[in-house]
């Protein structure tokens, strides 16, 4: 990496916070470990960082609370949790929180690593596919932003927001099949990714509902196709 990408790492267990540190430093990352959840928002105000690996079972303040938190103060930082509950209603209640990804313990150091990069891949590839303004309807569309306005009102949007629409709007009046939008933005099209896909979609719709010509129109069992009726 030709320049340190800071990353928040928030785990109690000690030993394991220890190891993944040393091991994401050797990876080229500048990394600062907290213990608890509290510290760990402390940090995350007090600093800037572009990334964040968060426990789910921390005392003070859990996973969840933490990275709602961080989510509200900088939606587009990336959140990746690791954590040993595999339950599939706290897999969901983070993507419903817009993290992305979800790892369980016990798992390879350097599993953690690529989905880290890939998430950083799919962020730095985009940067040139999308001018710098686009108007859809009456709203104005920034990707290097990752903001959506209209009028005097603009919203910051999510790594995983920004990438859903950019992809949608890249191919306005053509069928994205969902197939596609998962393999490309989640890397992988499972039950999870598949749920977390249309929870970004009902976000996308509600962001976009102030203008009623844009439509972002749901083909069964296909996928999804972004229109603006003139």
């Amino acid at each position: 990496m030709e320049k340190k990408i800071k990353l928040l790492l928030v785990e109690d267990d000690q030993s394991l916070g220890f190891l993944m540190t040393d091991f994401l430093a050797s990876k080229g990352f500048d990394v600062t470990l907290c213990k608890d959840g509290l510290a760990g928002w402390k940090t995350f105000n007090s600093q800037t960082f572009q990334f964040a690996v968060l426990d789910l079972m921390l005392p003070g303040m859990d996973g969840f609370s933490l990275a709602k938190k961080i989510r509200e103060k900088q939606a587009e930082v990336p959140i990746i949790f690791v954590t040993a509950r595999s339950m599939k209603e706290d897999k969901i209640k983070g993507f419903n929180l817009g993290i992305d990804d979800y790892i369980t313990k016990p798992f390879d150091e350097d599993e953690l690593y690529c989905r880290i990069q890939a998430i950083l891949n799919r962020i730095d590839s985009k940067s040139a596919t999308i001018s710098q303004k686009t108007q859809i309807g009456r709203y104005t569309y920034e990707y290097h932003n990752q903001s959506l306005g209209i009028d005097n009102d603009s919203r910051r949007l999510t790594v995983k927001e920004n990438e859903v629409i950019s992809l949608l709007i890249q191919n306005a009046g053509q069928i994205v099949k969902r197939e596609v939008i998962l393999k490309k933005i989640w890397g992988t099209n499972d039950y999870f990714s598949g749920r977390s896909l249309d929870v970004y979609i009902s976000k996308l719709r509600k962001y976009l509902q102030n203008d009623p010509s844009i439509h972002i129109e749901n083909i069964s069992k296909v996928g999804f196709q972004f229109k603006i009726n003139e």
